[in-house]
């Protein structure tokens, strides 16, 4: 049994690390600027996706940035030249795209990480960061990507660290350190 997890977990490993020696960053140093720019954040997903996209929120929020997330009764209205990041493995999620699309008309900055760069959110995008990985929903990258885990389970560990290591890159650039981070951790729990 613990040699069967073992494997399970070091084939989890390889494929994220074959999925990061594949990844495309053109996008990333663009998304690293718009994300230093003091411009509020809005964050959006669902699924599975969405709850690995609150885990990056609430690490900009620990730097100290504005951001919200879509849908929650608390988010403010956004303003021209605020950014929307969206993560969506298949790039069609339809309550996505018409998040993009009202984002497109209200002036903001669309960034998307997915699997699939020719999508409709991906041809709606102004950067996308590709994560060449199987999407739960068909489909895919345009190479033969396959996972020996289930669904959309590579895409969505291949966003949430990518997203962690990119939280990494900002604290670099902006000389934030995990203590100072801290300060901004709830208190109230």
């Amino acid at each position: 049994m613990k040699q069967e997890r073992e494997a399970r977990l070091n084939g989890i490993l390889d494929e994220l690390s074959s999925l990061y020696a594949r990844m495309d960053d053109a996008g990333v140093a663009t998304l690293v600027e718009w994300l230093r720019d003091e411009s509020a954040v809005f964050i959006g997903g669902a699924g599975r996706s969405g709850l690995l996209l609150r885990c990056f929120a609430m690490r900009l929020m620990h730097m100290g940035m504005r951001v919200h997330f879509l849908g929650d009764t608390l988010t403010p209205a956004a303003v021209a030249g605020d950014v929307l990041l969206v993560g969506s493995g298949s790039g069609e999620t339809e309550s996505l795209v018409a998040a993009m699309r009202k984002a497109d008309r209200l002036g903001l900055r669309k960034a998307l990480v997915t699997t699939r760069p020719d999508s409709t959110m991906g041809r709606m995008a102004d950067v996308v960061v590709t994560l060449p990985a199987p999407p739960p929903k068909g489909g895919g990258h345009a190479e033969a990507v396959t996972s020996s885990q289930p669904m959309g389970n590579l895409f969505e560990q291949g966003m949430f660290l990518f997203l962690d290591a990119l939280v990494m890159e900002l604290m670099a650039a902006e000389a934030i350190d995990s203590p100072t981070m801290f300060t901004r951790h709830a208190n109230l729990e």
